[in-house]
C-alpha cells in the first residue's frame, strides 16, 4: 500500500522537521520516517474499519425498527444495506480483525460520529435508489459502497477530524490512503471469504530501501546539495526563499542521484506537486524551473548520469531564436 507518493509526502515533512530541530539524530530520524509510514498503513485498515462500524450501525437502527413494526404489525423494513454482503464480508476479514485484537478500534469511542455519518447516508439519493434497487447481488452490494465511500468518507472533512483526534500522524495521509480503501473495495471476491487479501505494507520491499535511501541522502548531502542549486542559478538568493522549497529541492536531487532507474522528469513532476501542496502559491512554478536548472547543470559537469529533452526554443519578435530558460 504505502507507495512512493506517500514516501515523498512523509520524507518531506521529517526532513523539514529534522533541520527545524536542531541535533536531532539522523537514526532516530529515520526510525521516525519507518514509524510515521506504518501509522499510515494503520489508517488504512482504521477506515476500512469505518465502513464496518457504519454497517454494525445500520443493522442496530434495522433491529429496532423491525422489531417495532412487528409489535405493530407493519411492513417490515428493508435488510438490504444492514445485510450488505460486501461489508459482512469486510467485518469478517482476518487480516482486519487481528488488527482489531491489537491494536483496537478506534471507531468504538466515536459512536455519536458513526451514527451521524450513517444517517447521513441513510437520507442520500445513492442509498435510496441502492434500497429501492430490484438488483440483489454482491456485486451491486460491493459498488455502492464504493460510491458511498467516496461521497461521505473520501470528501468529508469531519472524518478527517475525527481521525486528528486519534493520530497526528494521519494529518496529511487520508487522501492518498482513501484511494487505496476504493481500491481495496473493487478487489474483494465473495470467493475468498474471510482470508480475502488486503493491500500488504508496502507494494514493493525496494520501497523500504528507497524510502531510508532518500531521507539520509537528502540530510547527509545537504550542503552539497544547497551548493549544487547556487551553482546552477548564480542569480537567485536563496536566502529569501522558503526554507520549504530548499527541503523539497534538497530532497528531489537527492533521488535524482540515489535512483538512476527514477527519469528526471518523474522527478521533477513529483516534487513540483508536493510544493503546491506544503510551500507558498508560488512554489510550484519556481521549484518546476529550478529543478530544470539544477538536473541540466548536473548532467553537464557529469555528476547525473540522465538525460532529458532538449528545451524547447521560440523566436523572439527579431525573428531570431532564443533558448526558454
Amino acid at each position: 500500500m504505502i507507495n512512493r507518493e506517500l514516501i515523498r509526502i512523509k520524507a518531506v515533512q521529517l526532513t523539514y522537521a529534522f533541520f527545524q530541530n536542531k541535533g536531532n539524530n539522523i537514526d532516530a530520524a529515520e526510525k521516525e520516517l519507518l514509524f510515521s509510514l506504518t501509522k499510515s498503513y494503520h489508517l488504512y485498515k482504521v477506515l476500512l474499519l469505518l465502513i464496518v462500524n457504519i454497517s454494525r450501525m445500520a443493522r442496530k437502527r434495522y433491529d429496532v425498527i423491525k422489531a417495532k413494526s412487528d409489535r405493530e404489525g407493519n411492513e417490515p423494513p428493508t435488510r438490504k444495506f444492514a445485510f450488505n454482503r460486501f461489508a459482512a464480508q469486510l467485518a469478517e476479514n482476518r487480516t482486519l480483525l487481528e488488527y482489531v485484537e491489537e491494536a483496537g478500534d478506534v471507531w468504538t469511542d466515536k459512536q455519536e460520529f458513526v451514527k451521524s455519518l450513517f444517517l447521513q447516508i441513510e437520507k442520500s439519493e445513492p442509498y435510496r435508489e441502492y434500497v429501492e434497487s430490484e438488483a440483489d447481488d454482491y456485486e451491486t452490494d460491493r459498488e455502492i459502497w464504493r460510491k458511498l465511500y467516496r461521497l461521505f468518507v473520501q470528501t468529508n472533512d469531519a472524518v478527517g477530524e475525527a481521525l486528528e483526534e486519534v493520530s497526528l500522524y494521519w494529518n496529511d495521509d487520508k487522501d492518498v490512503v482513501d484511494t487505496f480503501v476504493l481500491k481495496t473495495i473493487k478487489r474483494f471476491d465473495p470467493a475468498n471469504g474471510a482470508e480475502q487479501p488486503l493491500l500488504p505494507e508496502y507494494d514493493d520491499e525496494q520501497d523500504r530501501d528507497y524510502a531510508c535511501q532518500l531521507f539520509k541522502a537528502a540530510i547527509v548531502n545537504a550542503d552539497q546539495y544547497q551548493q549544487y542549486m547556487t551553482e546552477a542559478s548564480r542569480n537567485w538568493d536563496f536566502s529569501r526563499l522558503a526554507y520549504m522549497d530548499v527541503v523539497i529541492m534538497q530532497l528531489a536531487i537527492a533521488e535524482m542521484l540515489t535512483f538512476p532507474n527514477i527519469p528526471v522528469s518523474v522527478t521533477i513532476n513529483e516534487f513540483v506537486e508536493l510544493a503546491k501542496l506544503y510551500s507558498t502559491p508560488r512554489s510550484g512554478g519556481y521549484i518546476n524551473g529550478m529543478l530544470d536548472t539544477i538536473a541540466r547543470h548536473l548532467i553537464n559537469i557529469g555528476v547525473l548520469a540522465k538525460t532529458m529533452p532538449e528545451r524547447k526554443t521560440k523566436k523572439n519578435t527579431n525573428n531570431k531564436t532564443n533558448t526558454e530558460q
